[in-house]
């Protein structure tokens, strides 16, 4: 089978498209044959060598958290899943990920995959999908009636938690630049604050119950945020190389959030998504073959989804 695999950390130059052998599924794991995966900021830490400490990969290491495919073998003492069902996953990160014709997942990780999109477009959903449903209802205990300000909400985990803190009940202020302020609104946010312009302290006038930092901001203006926080309060920080503040004077909690896969979480993002209630936001499509050229763009706009099966 054809994969993307690096055998040694380095620059995206590393990334090789070659033949591999075609992976045998243990117990309690299924074989994917994979329609898409996605990428994901983290690949390209992990690759480039920033992450072995927390997370110590095998090389050669084939990248790829999400997976969206069809159950094409059942490993031992596996139950409720059949070949042929549509699933899609968030893997472990330290195992081989999904930028294979073929890929292993653990059963329980596994959810179906949406009926309403394209069997591809649903590995758009579970990395940051999770990644916005943890931050706010684990840790942001997140509450109809409360204001929630998500600062970075430009991209992919933003417009998931506008999406899902608007369907909670929440009043979603949001800061993007004005070139996301539209999909930003469109996924209802009540307030669009443009960053570029102002400073979100200086915009966001009355107290919120929850902030979700998703930007790479500076660190004076990420302990800012706290003071936006009422008592009581909390920050969840996504970028976990600088530490989340807190005011423990005014009971301010301070987290930062490290995903983790989650598949009845996952179930019921996926729910959403066919209710309509949750839409997933495809920027990009590009074939396996251009996942190094995708590693070396390193940030775009909106989420990629890279195509294997139909799309190789």
């Amino acid at each position: 089978m054809k994969a993307v695999r690096f055998h040694e950390y380095g620059g995206p130059e590393v990334l090789r498209h070659e033949d591999v052998e075609q992976p045998e599924p243990g117990a309690g794991e299924v074989r994917v044959r994979v329609a898409a995966t996605s990428f994901n900021s983290v690949d390209g830490n992990i690759r480039a060598g920033f992450m072995q400490g927390a997370i110590p990969v095998e090389l050669p290491h084939t990248p790829g958290l999400d997976v969206a495919g069809t159950v094409d073998a059942l490993g031992e003492g596996v139950t409720g899943w059949s070949v042929g069902d549509e699933v899609v996953a968030f893997l472990p990160m330290t195992k081989p990920g999904a930028s294979a014709e073929y890929a292993l997942a653990p059963a329980e990780a596994l959810a179906r995959a949406p009926k309403g999109i394209p069997l591809a477009d649903a590995a758009a959903l579970p990395v940051v999908g999770l990644t916005a449903w943890q931050a706010l209802f684990d840790h942001g205990r997140l509450k109809a009636g409360q204001r929630v300000l998500v600062n970075g909400a430009g991209g992919a985990v933003g417009g998931h938690a506008v999406q899902l803190a608007k369907g909670a009940g929440a009043h979603v202020i949001a800061t993007a630049s004005p070139r996301s302020a539209e999909a930003v609104r469109t996924a209802g946010a009540d307030e669009v604050v443009d960053h570029t312009a102002t400073s979100v302290t200086a915009a966001v006038t009355e107290p919120v119950d929850l902030v979700l930092n998703l930007a790479p901001v500076a660190p004076e203006e990420l302990a800012a945020l706290v003071t936006l926080v009422r008592p009581g309060g909390v920050v969840v920080n996504t970028t976990v190389w600088m530490p989340a503040p807190s005011d423990e004077a005014r009971d301010v909690r301070g987290i930062d959030l490290y995903v983790r896969s989650d598949a009845e979480q996952l179930a019921r993002l996926v729910g959403l998504v066919d209710r309509g209630e949750l839409l997933i936001d495809v920027g990009q499509r590009v074939p396996l073959a251009e996942l190094p050229a995708l590693h070396a763009a390193g940030a775009v706009a909106g989420k990629v989804v890279v195509l294997v099966g139909t799309g190789d």
